[in-house]
């Protein structure tokens, strides 16, 4: 379905070159005076320069042009796309625009009759890998990986709804140092363990020789053992090593420690209704490094730096020195850089994606543009091949600095959950209207849409503060507020039904006010709006835009009774209306990855 303001700008177009001017010139926008008009054009104001008239004369020009087109189309029977008089020059050389009220109730039955409303698939099923989630094995879930999987979650179902086919990759942390780390701290704990007895040649057990919360215990013990204890952060290097030339003891205890993690990180992403399609690791990667250094070497990409193997990436455009991407340590070891690009290798060899996205730190742009630059320059992807990095800014508490626990720790997302969870049950029970069950259910779904609506409202780039009492508002710009505007929306379907509301019937009638129309051109933004936020990877405009549609229903709605309507058909029209408003705000929240309760 054509774009509402696209279906504007080509009558305007029809206009300019109708009067003899370039077409360019036609561009229409949102007006920015929305007392005085609601779309408006400056391109007389260009023109004038370019054709040496004075741009009140020019804007005159096309005005007439495009009144006499409407007329044209009335007498031809067909809907002017403008008002009679929605058309109009203004001083210095503005044209101010107005549609038509039975073109924009012509529009809304359009989506109301089109697949997804009116927006179209552009995927046509073409593969993206969206690399979010960035989740490390043996350690707990935290706040700081909130961001990546709440907005890695968004983009992905963003690229899905327009009918591509998104291949979302946690991309564990699984291979370096802290495997080694967990395995000595476990051979100083139980010694006993087959794993560490050189002259056991049977099968290892196959249940895992501790617990999640025991693992989750013997990361951190080990981390602060190597820092003091250099004899202890040798052997466990050399653990590291032996794990990654495949001793078998150590890879029996790697696949302990992965499962164990695994079923536990599924479940705290499982809470946050965040789901990946590839649960890949570094890992996953390491049959491809040998090779991958080889390649490097032979196409004269790499060369030796302080016993580094190291590719240079600067190009004569840079605006500053990026330095150079290592991709082996002088000890043969590779790091970051070499496991992503072989990971790169990965998913060019079994899915042949047309876009990559990887959502981390912002931190990391620099890592990411060595990376991709690499994978370039050695013909791994194409040279057009678009690959985006969104680096997120950081969630911090009210003192402006990374968010903490009371006693200063880093926050589990699951104790994050469920403060939220808590606050909202509080709220929803100030004025209980439902049973303790229901309000614990409810306060699930309501808290999971404060959490990630707070963080997506936000540009990524940008940090943002936490702030409990005002995510969980029933007021302002907050997910609780949108949920509430869907719930009221379906209590009103739900009385009309009872009291005898038959099907609506008929079409969407053309707005009585100014409340109706300015609610169906806020709906007739729809399909632009989800395109361009994908396009833009930027799930803050579909936030923004189901905001100003929940406020514009909101507003039409203390303006018009609709149940006690007694013309009818209006009330039908209205019926359909608000339905379509409904269905619109549960597919965008859908989207952005929570949904709505029957009731709040």
């Amino acid at each position: 379905m054509k774009k509402i303001l696209d279906l504007i700008t080509a009558e305007m177009k029809s206009a300019f070159t109708g009067c003899g001017y370039e077409e360019s010139y036609a561009k229409v926008v949102l007006s920015n005076r929305p007392d005085l008009c609601e779309y408006q054009c400056n391109g007389a104001m260009a023109a004038a320069k370019a054709y040496k008239k004075k741009p009140i004369d020019i804007a005159n020009e096309v005005v007439a042009a495009l009144t006499e087109r409407s007329r044209s189309q009335a007498a031809a029977g067909q809907t002017p796309v403008f008002a009679e008089d929605g058309v109009q020059a203004v001083m210095p050389g503005f044209i101010n625009l107005k549609v038509n009220p039975q073109y924009a109730a012509d529009y809304m039955n359009g989506m109301q009759a089109a697949p997804k409303y009116g927006v179209e698939e552009a995927g046509h099923g073409e593969t993206i890998i969206v690399d979010y989630g960035g989740a490390n094995v043996a350690k707990p879930l935290h706040v700081g990986h909130l961001r990546s999987a709440v907005i890695g979650e968004s983009i992905k179902r963003m690229g899905k709804f327009l009918g591509y086919d998104m291949i979302g990759d946690v991309h564990l942390g699984d291979w370096g140092l802290q495997m080694g780390l967990i395995i000595e701290e476990l051979r100083d704990r139980k010694p006993e363990l087959v794993y560490f007895d050189e002259s056991y040649t049977g099968e290892f057990p196959k249940e895992p020789p501790f617990t999640i919360s025991e693992l989750e215990d013997i990361y951190p013990t080990a981390s602060g053992k190597s820092k003091e204890d250099p004899a202890f952060k040798e052997r466990a290097q050399l653990a590291t090593y032996k794990l990654q030339h495949g001793y078998a003891p150590f890879l029996a205890i790697w696949k302990h420690i992965m499962s164990v993690s695994l079923a536990d990180l599924k479940r705290n992403y499982d809470n946050l209704d965040v789901h990946f399609e590839l649960w890949k690791g570094e890992s996953d990667a390491e049959e491809f490094i040998p090779w991958l250094i080889q390649d490097l070497k032979d196409k004269g990409l790499a060369r030796e730096s302080q016993g580094a193997l190291v590719v240079d990436i600067a190009e004569p455009t840079d605006s500053k020195e990026l330095p150079p991407c290592i991709v082996q340590k002088s000890d043969g070891a590779a790091l970051y850089a070499t496991s992503d690009l072989g990971t790169i290798l990965q998913r060019e060899r079994d899915y042949q994606p047309v876009k990559y996205i990887y959502i981390t730190d912002k931190r990391q742009e620099l890592h990411f543009t060595q990376v991709f630059r690499v994978a370039k320059k050695a013909g791994y992807v194409r040279p057009e091949m678009p690959m985006i990095h969104i680096g997120f800014g950081t969630m911090n508490g009210k003192d402006g600095k990374p968010f903490k626990t009371r006693d200063g720790g880093v926050m589990r997302l699951e104790h994050l959950i469920a403060d939220i969870n808590e606050a909202v049950y509080n709220r929803i029970m100030e004025n209980r209207t439902v049973s303790e069950e229901e309000a614990r259910d409810t306060a699930k779904i309501v808290g999971l849409a404060a959490l990630k609506y707070g963080d997506l409202t936000n540009q990524a780039a940008k940090d943002y503060v936490f702030d409990l009492d005002r995510f969980i508002s029933f007021e302002g710009n907050t997910g609780p507020y949108i949920l509430y505007t869907i719930v009221r929306i379906k209590s009103i379907l739900s009385r009309y039904q009872e009291a005898g509301g038959a099907a609506a019937q008929g079409s969407i009638l053309p707005p009585a006010g100014d409340g109706e129309k300015a609610l169906m051109l806020e709906l007739a933004k729809y399909n632009e709006v989800m395109e361009t936020a994908f396009a833009e990877t930027a799930p803050h405009k579909i936030c923004q835009y189901i905001f100003d549609l929940a406020n514009a229903f909101n507003s039409f709605y203390h303006d018009n009774r609709i149940l006690s309507e007694e013309d009818k058909a209006r009330q039908s029209s209205w019926i359909q209306l608000i339905t379509l408003v409904k269905d619109v705000l549960e597919t965008c929240i859908q989207v952005l990855g929570f949904g709505a309760p029957e009731k709040m």
